[in-house]
């Protein structure tokens, strides 16, 4: 919160100190190996083949992290697949490199949450998709809102940043993040250099993807005028502006948004920067955004539904052995996350079709293990464990009762509009620190009432 503060006054100096004197501190570094640690790639090592698996080994982990005689080994290389086919290279570093970078961004973040864009909402706390595709609304929904979109998308951003404007403008220690960007990544045996990008796997990355592309919405503010409906909205290197007129967008953004990248290093997408007109929608976030007449609707995007059948006809084809808990308790959390993830959108008629295609497919499982039976003993052995008659299984309790395993049902997910976050929240201020203790526990969602007498009771709309 000091860091924020003194980078909010304009006292780089006195943050610049704070910084060093968080980097440095024990707490701090226990906090970094905590974080390394426990995240999703806590197993997944570096070139050296380290994991930390005891609390020894982690103690000693967080004593070893010193700034003074630190050179980061170089990343290993690893190739993921992408939706059109391509592979997209991941670059992990060690876990010691992992969690220095952890410790540095403890100091980086404050800065560059108060340096952030107010519609950025990509990499930051506090905020998400449902986030983004609320300003969507906010700035598409009204019968006079703007009618033409430019869906920007950023050509390699991560691997193409320019390592010099990095240096240049990154508010942090020169000498770590020299270091880091210069590493190299080893790969069939041969290390090879990196002159640009940052690694895709290292945990500081998106801190500096933001700190880089922070400042494109003042960039687009200065040519556009209150009349040209101008809205800007990004998450992560993706992003979409709004505009009263096509040539708008095409003589007057398009041109700002190539400066302001080209200063960095980077390039727009040719292929996936386009102009739409909002009667015939656009993709953003997995999500389709289209108005019909005078009604916006926000629906899960058709490639993405297809995507998700897909999943589950292989999970449930390939489940020829498994018993039926086994492919409840593989079902239920892939189906239940994805319906949490478009519950904030039209996705009701979208959750009825899925239900339908996933029973369809669990009857054809059921009529390939169980060919010589009609469908009366089906019914009765696989759908006779709850009243609704639902694809469910009786399974016997640690108390000696029984308890009901039961498939989920998309559809009875609840559709709840997002309240969207205030685009001047800080979490690192402290006039904000019980609004996001509110969006944290639920309590945005109801009128909050506290005995303080200097808190009152705010409706949902101020929250």
């Amino acid at each position: 919160m000091r860091i924020a503060k003194a980078t909010q006054a304009g006292r780089h100096r006195k943050a610049q100190a704070l910084q060093w004197l968080l980097t440095h501190s024990k707490t701090a570094k226990l906090l970094a190996v905590y974080r390394v640690t426990t995240n999703r790639g806590a197993k997944t090592p570096g070139v050296d083949n380290v994991i930390w698996r005891t609390d020894r080994q982690k103690l000693q982990a967080a004593i070893n992290l010193k700034r003074h005689g630190y050179r980061p080994r170089p990343l290993r290389r690893h190739y993921i697949p992408k939706n059109n086919g391509k592979l997209r290279p991941l670059s992990i570093p060690t876990l010691h490199d992992r969690a220095m970078q952890a410790l540095y961004a403890l100091a980086l973040a404050p800065i560059a949450e108060t340096l952030a864009d107010k519609n950025s909402y990509g990499f930051r706390e506090g905020r998400r998709c449902a986030d983004a595709l609320e300003q969507c609304f906010n700035c598409l929904a009204q019968r006079a809102s703007a009618q033409w979109v430019l869906e920007g998308d950023i050509k390699a951003c991560f691997d193409e940043i320019s390592h010099d404007w990095l240096l240049r403008h990154v508010p942090m220690d020169k000498q770590m993040l020299k270091a880091w960007l210069k590493a190299g990544y080893w790969e069939k045996d041969q290390l090879f250099p990196t002159d640009a990008g940052t690694p895709q796997g290292g945990l500081i990355s998106p801190l500096l993807a933001n700190l880089t592309l922070d400042g494109m919405e003042d960039a687009l503010e200065a040519v556009a005028g209150r009349r040209d409906k101008m809205h800007f909205i990004r998450y992560a290197d993706d992003f979409v502006v709004t505009g009263a007129s096509k040539e708008l967008l095409e003589q007057k953004v398009k041109p700002a948004l190539t400066a302001f990248l080209t200063q960095r290093g980077l390039r727009l997408s040719e292929q996936k920067t386009v102009l739409t007109h909002i009667s015939q929608g656009f993709n953003f976030l997995g999500h389709t955004v289209r108005k019909y007449e005078d009604k916006l609707l926000i629906t899960p995007a058709k490639s993405k539904v297809e995507a998700m059948r897909k999943k589950i006809g292989e999970l449930i084809h390939s489940a020829v052995a498994l018993r039926q808990e086994e492919l409840l308790r593989q079902l239920n959390p892939r189906l239940r996350g994805w319906a949490n993830y478009y519950r904030n959108g039209a996705a009701k008629q979208t959750f009825g079709k899925l239900d339908y295609y996933v029973y369809g497919r669990l009857w054809r499982w059921l009529k390939r293990r169980h060919s010589n039976k009609s469908k009366r003993w089906i019914r009765r052995k696989y759908f006779s464990a709850t009243p609704s008659k639902a694809f469910s299984v009786r399974l016997k309790a640690k108390d000696g009762g029984s308890r009901v395993l039961s498939l989920y049902h998309t559809v009875s997910t609840r559709i709840e509009r997002h309240i969207k976050v205030r685009g001047e929240a800080n979490p690192y201020d402290p006039k904000y620190t019980q609004y996001f203790h509110m969006r944290r526990c639920w309590l945005w969602r109801v009128l909050w009432s506290n005995p303080n007498p200097e808190w009152s009771p705010k409706p949902l709309d101020a929250l």
